[in-house]
């Protein structure tokens, strides 16, 4: 084995919402990227068609930059106005994550807790009745992951858009009923987001409108965004309408209110894209400045799963491949991730007259978006199945988490005492729990086995990272390769405390 292992040691922009795309290697990434869009436009095109929405609009978002929208339809049937990438939606409960961002901001400026009791901001709950005796009070955190307790109210919530904050309250007065105890599970909410902007404005002193206006809307950019649809250009409002009986017919805009913080916001494409862009710009955490107006660390702790409340076991993939995924609430966001280690984080949208989506997959930075102006449009499926076909086609391949210092050592080092188990001990670099767990004699023997099944050593593989304390790396032999992956104590400096070796095949 030793005469292998020789040769293998011998071996030798924008201040807001600016994604990083150096953190990846391959020069023509954007172009394979590009060369999909001629199909994905058709995708867009067949299934506004089939499902007869009036207008759609889209857009592709790489690395912190919009580099593909489409317009399918009209924003008004009856004026024929085309739909382009500043025309203007309502995009319905998208504008959750807005809110929860709003949450999170004060949070940072310590102005509130999100483990805080809401009836400290609003005094009214402080009376709640809920189902049993031993009920834990509603906190901020129950209300952004829809565990208040409350029940899914996704047809009574939509028409309450322009409720004023009088009728809000009047609720809490009256003694909000409740489906299960708060923190015991997931249950949609509206009434929860509404609630959530009723606390921004008693914290902030200016309405949820204002605050989030003042504070992500304004810094990012997003000037032609919107809370009140009389305010839109009339030439960039999309209209809302409902199929039936073969023909769509208008539906009435709510004026924004108390319900807005669940659902009330008016944006493009372009506008919305630059959100986006805020969210995978999280990624990766890093050290340089951090110049958005949320920090870093607080937008990746929103797309954090904290509530798992669904796995389908017998979810597809747009193609048709069985592809189990599990899914969970973040905070104002939606998290999937699938049976190919897929991490998708954005949400949905519908209100009567309208439907939308948005996802980033922050591991490959790239994002899609798209409103549709028909009630409940079902943006999901067609957004899948675009950024599955933008995956398949382009053959982009996820973020490369760098290796520690420390990791690299560690790597050098063990491909020593592989070379030697009879080093092991005295190289120093191995936790207490090793030789307990370990025996170099059969150590020896299995990397003795391994190798001569392996054949001669070609190459000696980068580490790959799978968290700065953990890794591991190929030896790539002439007949298979040799995989070696380690993990290191928390200790200061970190030694390895766990290591396997394994054949497998090329």
């Amino acid at each position: 084995m030793r005469k292998y292992l020789c040769l293998l040691l011998l071996l030798p922009t924008l201040a807001i919402a600016q994604y990083k795309p150096a953190t990846f290697t391959d020069p023509d990434r954007l172009k394979k990227i590009q060369a999909t869009f001629p199909v994905i436009d058709q995708l867009y095109k067949d299934y506004a068609e089939k499902n007869h929405w009036p207008g759609t609009a889209y857009g592709i978002v790489v690395d912190g930059k919009l580099v593909h929208t489409g317009g399918i339809g009209y924003t008004d049937i009856a004026n024929k106005i085309p739909v382009t990438a500043t025309s203007e939606f309502r995009i319905a409960s998208m504008t959750k994550s807005l809110t929860a961002m709003a949450i999170l901001k004060l949070r940072d400026e310590g102005k509130l807790k999100l483990d805080d009791p809401a009836y400290l901001y609003i005094p009214e709950m402080r009376g709640t009745k809920y189902l049993t005796k031993d009920a834990t009070p509603i906190t901020i955190k129950n209300l952004l992951t829809h565990t208040a307790g409350y029940p899914e109210d996704n047809p009574w919530g939509d028409r309450q858009l322009a409720v004023s904050d009088a009728q809000l309250i009047a609720i809490y007065k009256k003694g909000v009923q409740f489906s299960t105890n708060p923190g015991l599970g997931y249950e949609y909410s509206n009434l929860g987001f509404a609630t959530l902007g009723y606390i921004i404005k008693k914290v902030s002193g200016k309405t949820y409108e204002q605050y989030i206006t003042d504070n992500i809307l304004k810094p990012l950019g997003m000037l032609h965004t919107y809370w009140e649809y009389t305010k839109v250009p009339k030439d960039k409002l999309a209209h809302g309408y409902r199929w039936l009986d073969g023909q769509w017919v208008e539906q009435p805009l709510l004026h924004d209110g108390a319900y807005g913080a669940m659902g009330g916001l008016i944006t493009s494409i372009e506008d919305f894209s630059k959100y986006m862009a805020l969210h995978l710009d999280a990624w990766p955490p890093r050290d340089d400045v951090d110049k958005g107006p949320v920090k870093r660390s607080s937008i990746r702790e929103m797309q954090y799963p904290w509530d798992v409340n669904y796995l389908t076991a017998n979810a597809k993939t747009p193609t048709g491949r069985p592809c189990p995924n599990v899914t969970a609430y973040a905070y104002g966001l939606r998290w999937m991730k699938d049976c190919d280690n897929h991490i998708y984080v954005g949400h949905t949208g519908g209100l009567p007259g309208f439907g939308s989506q948005w996802n980033v997959m922050p591991d490959y930075g790239v994002g899609i978006v798209s409103f549709g102006n028909v009630t409940y449009a079902r943006a999901a499926p067609i957004n899948n199945a675009a950024l599955d076909t933008l995956l398949m086609l382009s053959g982009i391949r996820p973020r490369v988490l760098p290796p520690s210092a420390i990791l690299n050592q560690r790597k050098a080092e063990l491909l020593k005492v592989i070379a030697d188990w009879s080093t092991a001990k005295a190289s120093g670099i191995f936790a207490d729990n090793f030789f307990l767990d370990y025996f170099p004699d059969k150590l020896k023997i299995a990397a003795a086995d391994a190798f001569a099944k392996a054949g001669k050593t070609v190459s000696i593989g980068d580490i790959v990272a799978e968290n700065q304390l953990r890794g591991y790396f190929i030896i790539k032999g002439e007949q298979a390769n040799v995989r070696v992956s380690f993990t290191l104590t928390p200790e200061n400096p970190p030694p390895i405390q766990e290591y396997h070796l394994d054949l497998v095949t090329p």
